[in-house]
């Protein structure tokens, strides 16, 4: 029996996109708390997004090498926050919070999913993004050939995605969640209601597709 994807829409910065979102049936929203990003919200604004947030739509952090007490201060600000980690992190560094993380992963040559799988065991996923400069996403879609199918954890696809590729991503790779920024955006840190409502009925069309296959 196949399972739904999930679906994280990443770097809201308004209200009306937060909402926007949850209609168009995301089941988590992203917060980028790195200041170098166009993405970028204070802890506070945060937390005023988040509390529009229905129940069992999850809010996300995301952290670039961030100090302990940022962490704890979105976490104290943000409940139930969940905490993805884009940065340099260690295993140890993740688990400091001693809250429920995703795991960032460049994928380019070489990357040894197996061990980053190993590494960060008690994480909830590894989210697959491409390889950019500087930290966050770019934008871009990776060589979805470097996935090693089995792996012994959730995965979340990452990098580059929209509503013209999302289904082939996930009938290829049966990903448990996507992630979508740039993908739905008007511009950086806008996103657009309806490029959110296209990405959203493409994941589940995937989804329908391998229901049917499966049946």
């Amino acid at each position: 029996m196949s399972c739904r994807t999930r679906i994280k829409i990443c770097g809201l910065t308004r209200a009306v996109d937060v909402q926007a979102a949850v209609e168009a049936g995301a089941d988590a929203v992203g917060f980028v708390f790195y200041a170098p990003s166009a993405r970028h919200v204070a802890v506070e604004r945060a937390a005023e997004l988040a509390r529009v947030l229905p129940p069992f739509v999850t809010p996300v952090g995301l952290f670039v090498n961030a100090a302990a007490g940022e962490i704890a201060r979105a976490a104290d600000a943000i409940p139930n926050l969940l905490l993805q980690f884009h940065g340099d992190e260690t295993a140890a560094d993740c688990r400091h919070a001693g809250r429920p993380y995703l795991r960032a992963v460049r994928m380019a040559e070489g990357v040894d999913l197996l061990d980053s799988a190993r590494q960060f065991a008690d994480a909830q996923a590894l989210l697959l993004d491409a390889p950019v400069e500087g930290y966050g996403g770019g934008g871009k879609v990776f060589d979805w050939s470097l996935v090693v199918r089995d792996l012994p954890c959730r995965v979340v696809l990452s990098g580059g995605l929209h509503a013209a590729n999302v289904t082939d991503g996930i009938l290829r790779l049966r990903p448990w969640a996507v992630d979508v920024s740039s993908g739905v955006e008007s511009a950086k840190g806008i996103k657009d209601a309806a490029a959110m409502r296209r990405f959203c009925d493409a994941v589940r069309d995937a989804d329908a597709r391998i229901a049917d296959a499966e049946s």
